[in-house]
């Protein structure tokens, strides 16, 4: 597998829309930044958040999960409770090509403060926008900022393509749009 460079990604999002809308230089002047880096993409998060609540004494079960466990907003600036999380997507829509894998890292600038972001690996053939998932791992609210930069993508191309991607066996994440919450 090879890390691909910021010529590699500009071009396929330039010619084959992989990451729409695409921010060719790297945004920072007082913003967490975003845009195209050296070996990645650093990815926004939209306005758009689900925030985990217990007011119900719901039970987080993935097989029979119920949205009574969110509170949805709509917001510039997402506060998560202490020990808590919540969900958002990205402002970028991604289309991954079929010899692709991308993996997310989260940015130090919310690790340092405790804001853990997780993401599954984008499979080759996998779009749609991306749901993110910020753990607050401190005993305070923590404050995650909209339309700002919050993870890291990273491409790796492999030796060849996959035999079966994610397209092909229909993905029940495929082409999700909005927070999309876990589905069996």
């Amino acid at each position: 597998m090879t890390v691909l460079s910021d010529e590699w990604i500009r071009k396929q999002s330039i010619d084959h829309k992989m990451i729409s809308p695409f921010v060719e230089n790297l945004c920072s002047t007082n913003v967490v930044s975003f845009g195209l880096s050296s070996y990645g993409y650093d990815a926004r998060v939209s306005d758009e958040f689900k925030v985990f609540t217990n007011v119900n004494n719901a039970i987080i079960d993935p097989k029979k999960f119920s949205e009574d466990c969110f509170i949805s907003k709509k917001c510039n600036e997402c506060l998560i409770p202490p020990h808590s999380f919540a969900l958002g997507h990205t402002v970028e829509y991604f289309n991954i090509p079929r010899d692709v894998i991308v993996i997310c890292l989260g940015k130090s600038t919310y690790a340092r403060c405790g804001i853990i972001i997780n993401v599954t690996p984008l499979e080759p053939e996998w779009e749609g926008y991306v749901t993110l998932e910020f753990s607050n791992t401190t005993p305070l609210p923590a404050k995650i900022y909209a339309n700002e930069g919050v993870c890291q993508f990273i491409f790796l191309k492999a030796d060849s393509s996959c035999q079966t991607s994610y397209k092909d066996r229909q993905g029940k994440y495929m082409g999700q749009s909005g927070v999309t919450l876990p589905k069996v």
